[in-house]
């Protein structure tokens, strides 16, 4: 299936991308998954459209079903110009919080994209030590384009990782929690123990640390 783009998206949904394309600037929207999870990574995407591209129905990830995010994952990497994904392990998380992993996750990505953008934004709030001069725009996956491609991206990559880990550490219920703390979650944990998948410096797994 060829990308589902336009050449005439509707009016302001790219007026954030243009301001930098009209100059001959290419613009990575930078946004990452899995902050809030009890288990697995923090997953980041740096999303680099070609100028006027619009993937249509991408939204803030939170948003979207499962199948929805699927066929846009696939319709971003076929329009887009570049995208580079990184991230930073539950040991990394454990060792220096989950806020600097996160910020490793984004220069990962960012790294990783063929030639450097002309210019970077990301989704919430400034990121010190990030390496590149951004802006920061909160609420930016669902305000800017990039961004909301980028959302997309980083979910898909890590929602797959933790399928792959359901499979090797049954009974979590990995392959429809994504490793967040829900109750069915936490009464496994209890039952069968921690995983090396587990964060074991966040607070919600103090109670389990314990028995």
């Amino acid at each position: 299936m060829p990308p589902d783009s336009t050449l005439e998206p509707p009016p302001g949904l790219l007026d954030y991308e243009r301001g930098f394309w009209r100059h001959g600037r290419s613009v990575a929207g930078v946004d990452e998954a899995g902050r809030g999870p009890l288990a697995g990574p923090v997953v980041a995407a740096a999303v680099v459209l070609p100028a006027e591209c619009l993937v249509k129905g991408a939204d803030d990830s939170k948003r979207l079903p499962a199948d929805v995010r699927e066929e846009l994952f696939e319709r971003i990497l076929g329009c887009a110009r570049h995208v580079g994904v990184g991230a930073a392990s539950v040991r990394e998380i454990d060792r220096i919080n989950i806020l600097r992993a996160t910020t490793r996750a984004m220069r990962r990505a960012l790294a990783r994209l063929p030639e450097a953008p002309g210019h970077v934004v990301v989704d919430g709030l400034p990121v010190h030590h990030l390496g590149w001069e951004h802006d920061a725009i909160v609420d930016g996956d669902a305000l800017i384009h990039s961004i909301a491609c980028a959302s997309i991206v980083a979910k898909v990559v890590r929602d797959r990782l933790m399928l792959r880990l359901a499979h090797r550490y049954p009974g979590y219920g990995w392959d429809h929690n994504a490793g967040y703390g829900t109750a069915a979650h936490r009464a496994a944990i209890e039952e069968l123990g921690l995983t090396p998948h587990h964060r074991l410096t966040f607070t919600g797994l103090q109670f389990e640390l314990e028995l």
